[in-house]
Order: structure tokens, then sequence, then C-alpha cells
């Protein structure tokens, strides 16, 4: 392969790693405050986009996300964990953001979205309990 920098390949391993913690800490941090901080306002969020039952859709969404940024962080069953997140990506773009356009609305969970594609593809990377691919 063509590379201006074909060294860096031998830390390939590093790239999926450094995504997986991002992901991992975004994920802990909004399901966290799905379920502990913003619960009441995110029930109200739900409602008023007719996701119903809120509370129902709150809980298990802020639950998934948690785990899932657990299951990243420890690079445990990280094809699963990623499914999760492209499941609620794309549903808070299908119900949410669409109407709000590319730039202002869903770049950000599209975003989110194909890096955890990347980690569904590519593997947690080095410091993971699954086993490399």
């Amino acid at each position: 392969m063509l590379s201006l920098f074909p060294e860096l390949f031998t830390y390939q391993q590093i790239a999926p790693f450094v995504l997986r913690l991002v992901l991992a800490f975004i994920f802990i941090g909004s399901g966290y405050s799905k379920l502990f901080k913003t619960r009441l306002e995110t029930v109200k969020f739900f409602e008023s986009t007719s996701i119903r039952p809120a509370k129902f859709w709150t809980i298990l969404v802020g639950s998934t996300e948690l785990i899932s940024g657990f299951l990243l962080f420890l690079g445990f069953l990280t094809q699963a964990a990623s499914i999760s997140i492209i499941i609620i990506m794309t549903g808070a773009i299908l119900k949410v953001k669409i109407k709000q356009g590319f730039w202002g609305g869903y770049e950000f969970e599209l975003l989110v979205l194909v890096c955890a594609l990347s980690l569904l593809v590519l593997g947690p990377g080095i410091l993971a309990i699954d086993l490399p691919l």
C-alpha cells in the first residue's frame, strides 16, 4: 500500500483502541446522564418526539448506552457493543435529527455511528479482553 508514513502501520492496533476509549467515555457519560441526572428531561424529550412509552425508552436507551460504554472501555464484546451503538444512533438520526438536516442536525450522530461501524469491522485494538481478530 502506498503510504506517506509506512512506519505507522506498526502501530495500527492503537487507532481502534483510541477510538474504542473515546466512544466508551461518550456513552458512559450519556447513559449515566439519561439514567441518573436528566431522566425527567429525557422522558419529556422522548414524549415530545413521539417516542413512547417515554419512560421505558429512556431506561432502555440509557442502560444500553451505559453498558455498551463499559463494554467498550473493557474491550469486551466490542462487536456487540458496537451494534448496540449503531442501532441507537440510527434511531436518533431517523427519529429526531434527520428533520434538522446534516449540518447542525445529525452530523455528530452519523460520525458516532461510523466510528462504531469501524470498531465492528476492525475489532477492539490493543488492551482488550476480546481476542484479536
